[in-house]
């Protein structure tokens, strides 16, 4: 008997009326179900309430209610105990989600017959470095990204690629992404579109005060580090668009591949040329 979380956005339109269906699918099929507390008083199923450290690690699969956000916060959470993520979009675009609510019966049933596939992504690790002192550190499926403040002050990024010079970008911000982020931030300022199943580092500069600079591809062996070169404390580090951190001038931002990846189910049979083409022509 399999266990699986559901991770619902509550703040999705009709988000009750799906997640209770979706519970009771799977209650009617003799899974076990957990919902975080928030979510089970939400839903009038507190029998299902698990707490924090139970719905990470003791599922078995993960199913995300929402859009690609919800996604990326669940992968962050589970990645350490290698959980499967099946993602059902209530969102807008959804690269990364699999279900589409018009499908979402029909593709439990494959889920349940066990005919999909599982797509394994790299993530991204993250350090914070001040005064030779690790201070935080950070787990991304998307990208890590250093930008400026809400003001329109320069900052400037010293950037090192395994201790050799890159290059020191005076730009609004610098991301760091893997190619599941390449469609992300990354594709907005300018970078190329990656396959998502290939192993590399992606550095793109965000609105760069020079004509030369362009986005980088890297080795995924590859440790990135970059210094913060700015004569104000308005420096931000995002993690996947959803957690932020503030830098302060010196500081250093060590990033890496991580040794955990994101493991998405698959049940469409479709190429990531097909979902691309769609996407971004929605």
């Amino acid at each position: 008997m399999l266990t699986v979380g559901v991770f619902p956005n509550i703040r999705k339109k009709n988000m009750i009326k799906v997640a209770k269906s979706l519970v009771t699918w799977f209650e009617d099929r003799a899974y076990r179900v957990k919902l975080s507390m928030e979510v089970a008083e939400l839903l009038d199923m507190s029998y299902l309430s698990a707490d924090p450290a139970e719905l990470t690690s003791k599922i078995d699969v993960a199913v995300t209610l929402g859009g690609d956000g919800t996604l990326l916060g669940v992968a962050r959470l589970v990645a350490q105990h290698k959980i499967p993520i099946l993602g059902i979009n209530m969102g807008h675009v959804g690269f990364l989600t699999e279900v589409e609510l018009g499908d979402l019966f029909t593709d439990l049933e494959c889920f349940h017959n066990k005919e999909y596939d599982i797509d394994v992504r790299m993530m991204l690790e993250a350090k914070v470095i001040r005064n030779e002192k690790v201070l935080t550190e950070f787990l991304a499926l998307n990208d890590i990204v250093i930008t400026k403040g809400p003001f329109a002050r320069l900052i400037r990024l010293k950037t090192y690629a395994n201790e050799a010079y890159v290059d020191t970008y005076p730009a609004d911000g610098l991301i760091i992404s893997t190619p599941t982020g390449s469609t992300a931030y990354s594709l907005s300022a300018g970078g190329p579109i990656i396959r998502p199943d290939m192993n590399l580092l992606l550095l793109t500069p965000i609105c760069p005060h020079t004509l030369h600079s362009r986005s980088i591809i890297l080795s995924q062996d590859d440790v990135i580090k970059v210094t913060v070169l700015a004569d104000h404390p308005e420096v931000m580090l995002t993690v996947d668009g959803q957690e932020g951190y503030k830098l302060l001038p010196k500081d250093t931002v060590i990033v890496n591949k991580s040794s955990f990846s994101t493991r998405l189910i698959r049940i469409k049979k479709r190429s990531f040329y097909d979902l691309l083409r769609k996407k971004l022509s929605e």
